[in-house]
């Protein structure tokens, strides 16, 4: 059983005053005995002086002495039963022994019927030395007495002893009586002492408990103040001393959240992957960013080894990299299989104090992913763009040179041929203007360089009049055109010549890529606060890998046809740009021979 300090306090106290109490009622009694004691033997002493001034006559000396009057007068009783009797009127009781312990006469016993007492030490003593004394208990009386034996030589005969003894009954008597009023003043003084003790432990207990209390709360973050009392005492400086302790505490950890809070919010604000590895390769930290790359909830990263979160060989070789050189390591790793991103990796050790073997131990590393998909992919249409650029220049140009050279090498003057050759380089020519002119207009578009001319555009007048301008084409290819809208379709915001741009190059590319006697449909409908037109045809369609590059600079799905019929592979990307600048959207559903559904959506006007 645990007790608390109050009664731990209470207790000490009340068990030291109990010792203390006990030590000083023992040590009093025998004391006040040894007095006692010292007082009989005092008055056994006398009352020996008495009796070796007037000792008692022997039977021995009876027959040579003067008549019994006159040795009575002079030395007292002159028998020894009378003697022994006048002695015993002090109160001591009187015994004469022989030296072979035979008892000659007792004031209390009959000397006849009393055992031999050569034994007795204190007649042992007295043979022996003169004089003894004892203190013991009488197997006549059946009580304690104090002894005190004398050696007494008659002038004729063998030595006796005189043994006086006292009774202690009267000194027990005084002992009881003593005790009795030590007890009662002891009982008083150690309840008295014991209240006071109490107190003061209960007070210096509840003193204790305070600070407890106070260190509990400092504990759970409760940093307030503990009044300080007015004793001056330890108890009172440790109080003090507490309190700076937890003001200090309370402005040091205020420092360190509001810290740990900035780093935080910096940290999870970034768009880098962010991850602290610990020396076991676990997560310690890691922010949203980083578990977005790895697809995973924030809570399922930390505290997890790195190996349990990702498989990526690339990256995990780089953390164990890290934490073995202990040096920071730059790479660059691609994750993911149907969709790979690419990241460049920065990982750094965290190194913690020198444990005093000459270098300091890795406690752990940071790892930051920056995501360089996009920058990749740039450099990658960069590349495609400068070497499809170059393509598409070489063959026109190519084919210029080649006739001019063959036109100045004499066929000018064929005259079978030199039309037919001078066709095919204003043909050249021509396709050069329109590559030229939408490379152009592209740059323009992306360097946010367009200028739209914003106004309420009728749906209805835009497609009749684009479907008029390609009519001539529909006809010649055999095809069947049909426009289907609804009356009351709400005008668009936009500008409408680029509009107009973006629903030519969707209906010359259906009417391009169907065969001849096919149809070619033009659609629109009222969506939730944009009109939907639509450009539908029934010819080859696009396969479901080309349908999300289409629209890219230069992608062809049949290169061949694509240039047969004279396009440069920029209309898609043009028009997809003039669509997202109106704030629409521009894509494509398509089957492989049966057709494509081109749809593309802009806000209404206000």
């Amino acid at each position: 059983m645990r007790l608390n300090l109050f009664w731990q306090f209470g207790l000490v106290f009340l068990a030291l005053l109990l010792a203390v109490l006990l030590a000083v009622d023992i040590y009093a009694e025998r004391v006040l005995r040894r007095n006692y004691l010292r007082e009989g033997f005092e008055r056994l002493d006398a009352l020996g002086r008495l009796a070796q001034a007037r000792p008692p006559l022997l039977a021995s000396q009876l027959s040579s002495q003067q008549p019994p009057q006159e040795s009575l007068q002079e030395n007292g009783p002159s028998d020894l039963s009378s003697w022994v009797k006048w002695m015993a009127r002090s109160g001591a009781r009187i015994t004469v022994v022989t030296a072979d312990g035979r008892v000659l006469a007792d004031s209390a016993e009959d000397a006849r019927k009393m055992e031999n007492h050569a034994n007795r030490p204190e007649i042992q003593q007295a043979f022996a030395s003169g004089g003894g004394r004892a203190v013991r208990h009488s197997a006549t009386l059946g009580r304690d007495l104090v002894y005190l034996a004398l050696r007494h030589q008659p002038p004729s005969g063998g030595p006796v002893v005189l043994r006086l003894a006292l009774p202690l009954k009267h000194i027990d008597d005084a002992l009881a009586e003593f005790r009795r009023q030590l007890l009662a003043a002891s009982l008083v003084i150690l309840l008295a002492a014991g209240a006071i003790s109490l107190l003061v432990s209960r007070a210096f207990s509840m003193r204790i408990e305070r600070l407890k209390i106070f260190s509990q709360r400092v504990a759970k973050g409760d940093f307030r103040p503990l009044p300080v009392e007015s004793t001056g005492d330890e108890l009172s400086e440790l109080t003090r001393a507490l309190n700076e302790t937890a003001a200090h505490l309370d402005w040091t950890i205020r420092s360190l959240t509001d810290e740990r809070n900035r780093s935080s919010a910096i940290l999870r604000s970034m768009v880098e992957g962010v991850a602290v590895i610990s020396a076991e390769e676990r997560i310690l930290f890691s922010n949203q960013a980083f578990s977005q790359i790895l697809g995973l909830d924030l809570p399922q990263c930390e505290g997890r080894r790195v190996v349990e979160v990702t498989r990526e060989s690339d990256l995990l070789g780089v953390v164990k990299q890290v934490l073995a050189k202990r040096e920071t390591v730059h790479s660059e790793v691609v994750m993911g299989t149907v969709r790979p991103r690419s990241f460049a990796v920065t990982a750094g050790p965290v190194v913690g104090p020198d444990p005093g073997k000459g270098r300091p131990d890795t406690t752990g590393a940071v790892l930051v992913l920056h995501d360089i998909s996009e920058l990749r992919r740039l450099e990658r249409v960069r590349r495609d763009f400068v070497a499809n650029v170059s393509h598409e220049l070489r063959t026109p140009l190519t084919a210029i040179q080649g006739f001019a050279e063959t036109l100045l090498g004499g066929a000018i003057d064929d005259q079978e041929n030199r039309g037919r050759f001078l066709e095919i380089i204003r043909d050249h020519a021509r396709r050069l203007a329109r590559l030229t002119d939408d490379l152009l207009k592209l740059s323009e578009i992306e360097a946010d360089r367009m200028e739209l001319e914003f106004c309420p555009v009728g749906v209805a007048e835009l497609i009749d009049d684009c479907a008029e301008t390609t009519r001539l084409r529909v006809e010649e290819r055999h095809h069947i055109l049909q426009v289907d809208y609804p009356d009351g379709l709400p005008p668009v915001r936009g500008d409408r010549n680029r509009l107009a741009e973006v629903l030519l190059n969707l209906l010359d590319n259906a009417v391009q890529y169907t065969p001849p006697g096919g149809q070619v449909t033009v659609r629109a409908r009222a969506v939730e606060g944009a009109v939907q037109i639509t450009v539908s045809d029934n010819g080859i369609g696009i396969p479901q890998a080309d349908q999300e590059r289409i629209f890219e600079r230069f992608y062809r799905v049949d290169v061949a046809r694509s240039r047969e019929v004279g396009g440069t592979g920029l209309g898609l990307s043009i028009a997809k740009h003039i669509v997202e600048a109106h704030g629409g959207q521009l894509w494509v559903e398509s089957t492989v021979g049966q057709g494509s559904d081109f749809h593309f959506s802009i806000p209404t006007a206000r």
